[in-house]
């Protein structure tokens, strides 16, 4: 699949031979990098990173960097989207200055965001405003919805394989938002070809569950060549669907016959832990392919009797 590890090893000792950016003495150099966090080291004195290429320098890879000071990666974790220096002295590299990008609409102006804001509450079913967003690291409570085949989806039957969940609402105008987020669910559709169905499941829910039935659904998944056995478009009555994204911190009000919504893309793993929860959509097909490819990796729980 590329973008490996070994081969960022590789890179990493080219850097340590090759010449670059010299920031204090001739064995000093200096790399700004920026990625998708995919994993972070049980000691906190390492994370592993798809990050973007230098240009002249390296291309874009999976890479994993060691830091100095563990209180660089608080706060850090999977989907985290960051921006870092690489120092490189000699025969050793490592991280630091390490700041985790918080995601901002450039198309949401500020007054767009308070209404956002005010109205969250004010507009969800009782269920949904009494539910909290779910922590990295929580298990996702279950729930039910209908999918584009009218079949029902229940999380908890889907334990022991990653599922990856995104939010989108079919009359989405704007194509950097929902059909982003589809699109980037069909670039999963082809890398994991192979693991679909036994290792991975794809969730796309429409957060406008009165026009968004399942045939309208099954119309817009089309465009994908999605598999409905597989890769999910789902509904439900309007309680539940708000109950859903609440769980994801997934914000959604009318607004003049559209939606004003924020975007949501959460990886749950084996376990039914939430794995990652990134807000926004400043990250590539490749990078959040990356990071499902980390989650894929993790063991199988046991079962118990």
């Amino acid at each position: 699949m590329g973008r490996t590890i070994l081969a960022g090893i590789t890179v990493l000792a080219v850097l340590l031979s090759a010449g670059g950016p010299i920031l204090a003495g001739q064995d000093q150099k200096q790399y700004s990098l920026s990625g998708m966090v995919l994993s972070v080291g049980a000691s906190g004195k390492s994370f592993v990173v798809s990050h973007d290429s230098i240009p002249g320098v390296m291309p874009a890879m999976t890479m994993q960097f060691d830091v100095q000071d563990p209180v660089e990666l608080k706060g850090v974790t999977p989907g985290a989207l960051v921006d870092f220096v690489l120092l490189v002295r000699g025969e050793s590299a490592h991280a630091e200055r390490i700041r985790v990008r918080q995601y901002t609409s450039v198309e949401q102006d500020p007054l767009t965001a308070r209404r956002l804001k005010l109205l969250r509450d004010a507009t969800r079913a009782p269920a949904a405003a009494a539910t909290r967003a779910v922590s990295i690291g929580q298990p996702v409570p279950d729930f039910t919805l209908l999918d584009q085949a009218r079949q029902p989806v229940t999380l908890s039957q889907l334990r022991g394989k990653v599922v990856a969940v995104t939010f989108i609402y079919t009359s989405c105008v704007l194509p950097q938002f929902c059909y982003r987020m589809a699109n980037q669910f069909g670039a999963l559709q082809h890398r994991f070809a192979a693991a679909l169905g036994r290792d991975l499941v794809l969730l796309t829910i429409s957060f406008d569950p009165v026009r968004d039935q399942p045939e309208r659904l099954a119309e817009y998944a089309s465009q994908w060549n999605a598999d409905a056995g597989v890769w999910h478009f789902l509904t439900g009555t309007t309680s539940d669907v708000q109950r859903v994204c609440a769980l994801f911190g997934l914000d959604a009000f009318p607004d003049e016959g559209l939606i004003t919504h924020s975007t949501r893309t959460a990886i749950i793993d084996r376990r039914g832990v939430l794995h990652a929860s990134i807000e926004g959509n400043q990250f590539t097909a490749a990078q959040l392919g990356d990071l499902v490819q980390a989650a894929l990796k993790q063991p199988t729980p046991r079962r118990t009797r």
